[in-house]
C-alpha cells in the first residue's frame, strides 16, 4: 500500500480584506498554491460560494463567520482571524465543527498602545476642540484645560498585551500609572494595581479600556462609572465598541464633566468605507473619533500577517493547535518518517477506545498518541509506522461521535 502524501498545492486558501502579502508569501513558501484573495470583505450568498471550496480562511475584522455559513462549508478546517478579535466568528459553533481559530493577539499591541498615548496627549491638551475651531476660521489661544501628562494618573482597566505597553510608554512620559484588571497581574516598572474599578475611576486623569467584550464588560462605562470619574477627566476606548455606553458619555460631554474623549471602536461599525458612520459622539469637538484603526499600521499588519499564517500552515502540516482560541491545544513538530493524522470528536466515553480497536484490529501499530480534551471534544493525534492510504480516512469518519478526521501526511 502506497504512503499517503499530502499534496498542499490541492488546499485552498482564501484571503479576504487585503491581509497582507507576508501571509500570502509565506503560504507560497511552504507549497501552499491555491490562494484566492480579495481587497474587501465578503457577505452573504458570494461568502457561502466561496466558502464551499476552501480549506483555509483569513479574515479582519469585517467579514462574519456565523453558524449558518460555518455549517455550510465542508472542507472548511480552519479559520484565522488577522486581528487581535475573534468576535466576527461563532468560535464555540467553529470547534464542535473540529474548525479551530487563529488570531494575533500581540502582533499589534504597539500600535494601539501608541494611538492611546497620543490620544491621551492630544486631549489633555485640549487640541480636537483647538483643531476643530481653527478649521472653522476660529482663534482660541488658551490654557484652559490644556496639561502636561507628566505626573498626571492614568487609569488602564484591562492590564493584558496592550494595557501593559501602554504602561510602559505612558510610565516613560512621567505618568503615574494605575490599573485594574480582574485577574493578578505582573506590575510592570512602577504601574500599580487597584482594588476595584470604582477606585481607579476615582483617581485618573485619563481612562483607557482595553478589554475584551464579554458579558461582564459589555457596558461597563455607562451613566454610573463617568459619574464617579474627575470632573474634566478623559476617556479613551480602543478596545471593543460594547464595552462603553456612548450616550451615557455624550451626556457626560454636554454637561462638561468630561473634558475629552477618544473612540476608536463602536457598537455598530459600517461593514465597507462607503457606507456612512454614526454616532452620539459625532457632534463633539473634544472628541477623537477613528475608524477602527488602532492597529491598522504598515508595521502591524505585516506582523499580523506573518503570525497567523504561520499558525495556519503549522496546524495544516502537524495538526499543532497552539494559539488557537477555541481549541484544545497540542504542539508537534513534523515527522514525516511516519503517518500522521488528527480525529476531533465529541468528548464522550469511549471513542478513544474505538479509534484505538479500529488500528490493533487491522494489525496497524500506533507509534505515537497525542490526545487533548476539554468538556466538548477531544482532539487526538496518531502516527503509525504502517503505509496507510486515504481509505482509511472513510473508515475513521465511521466511528460514532466522530466530528472531522484528516490525515497529514
Amino acid at each position: 500500500m502506497k504512503k499517503y502524501s499530502l499534496d498542499k498545492s490541492r488546499i485552498k486558501v482564501l484571503l479576504l480584506e487585503g491581509i497582507h502579502e507576508n501571509a500570502i508569501n509565506y503560504f507560497r513558501e511552504n507549497g501552499y498554491t491555491d490562494i484566492e484573495c480579495y481587497k474587501e470583505a465578503l457577505s452573504g450568498h458570494d461568502l457561502e460560494e466561496k466558502l464551499q471550496q476552501a480549506h483555509i480562511i483569513g479574515i479582519r475584522s469585517r467579514t462574519e463567520l456565523r453558524r449558518d455559513l460555518i455549517q455550510k462549508a465542508p472542507r472548511l478546517f480552519a479559520i484565522g482571524c488577522f486581528s487581535i478579535g475573534t468576535n466576527q466568528v461563532d468560535t464555540s459553533d467553529a470547534k464542535m465543527l473540529g474548525i479551530p481559530v487563529f488570531n494575533a493577539p500581540f502582533s499589534n499591541t504597539r500600535s494601539v498602545a501608541e494611538l492611546v498615548i497620543a490620544e491621551c496627549i492630544m486631549l489633555m491638551r485640549g487640541i480636537p476642540e483647538k483643531n476643530a475651531l481653527a478649521h472653522n476660521k476660529v482663534w482660541q489661544k488658551s490654557v484652559r484645560n490644556s496639561v502636561e501628562v507628566r505626573g498626571k494618573n492614568i487609569g488602564i482597566v484591562g492590564y493584558g498585551h496592550i494595557g501593559s505597553q501602554v504602561s510602559i510608554l505612558a510610565e516613560s512620559l512621567g505618568m503615574n500609572v494605575f490599573y485594574y484588571d480582574i485577574e493578578k497581574k505582573l506590575s510592570l516598572g512602577n504601574a500599580r494595581p487597584v482594588a476595584t474599578l470604582d477606585d481607579l475611576l476615582r483617581i485618573a486623569d485619563t481612562v483607557t479600556l482595553h478589554v475584551p467584550s464579554t458579558k461582564l464588560t459589555r457596558n461597563m462605562i455607562s451613566t454610573g462609572q463617568v459619574s464617579i470619574m474627575k470632573k474634566d477627566a478623559c476617556l479613551i476606548n480602543a478596545s471593543r465598541g460594547d464595552v462603553v455606553d456612548y450616550k451615557a458619555v455624550a451626556d457626560a460631554l454636554r454637561s462638561k464633566h468630561l473634558s475629552g474623549v477618544a473612540a476608536d471602536v463602536f457598537p455598530e461599525e459600517p461593514a465597507s468605507n462607503g457606507e456612512p458612520f454614526l454616532n452620539e459622539l459625532q457632534e463633539f469637538n473634544n472628541v477623537i473619533l477613528t475608524p477602527h484603526i488602532g492597529g491598522s499600521t504598515l508595521e502591524a499588519q505585516a506582523n499580523i500577517g506573518m503570525e497567523v499564517a504561520e499558525k495556519l500552515v503549522k496546524y495544516s502540516d502537524t495538526g499543532s493547535t497552539i494559539g488557537a482560541v477555541n481549541f484544545v491545544e497540542i504542539s508537534l513538530q513534523p515527522n514525516a518518517s511516519k503517518q500522521r493524522f488528527l480525529h476531533i470528536h465529541k468528548n464522550v466515553p469511549g471513542v478513544l477506545r474505538e479509534v484505538n480497536d479500529f488500528f490493533s484490529s487491522r494489525g496497524i501499530n500506533i507509534s505515537a498518541e497525542f490526545l487533548q480534551t476539554d468538556p466538548d471534544i477531544g482532539y487526538v493525534i496518531i502516527e503509525t509506522e504502517s503505509e496507510l492510504d486515504p481509505s482509511v480516512i472513510r473508515e475513521l469518519k465511521n466511528i460514532p461521535h466522530t466530528i472531522r478526521v484528516r490525515i497529514l501526511y
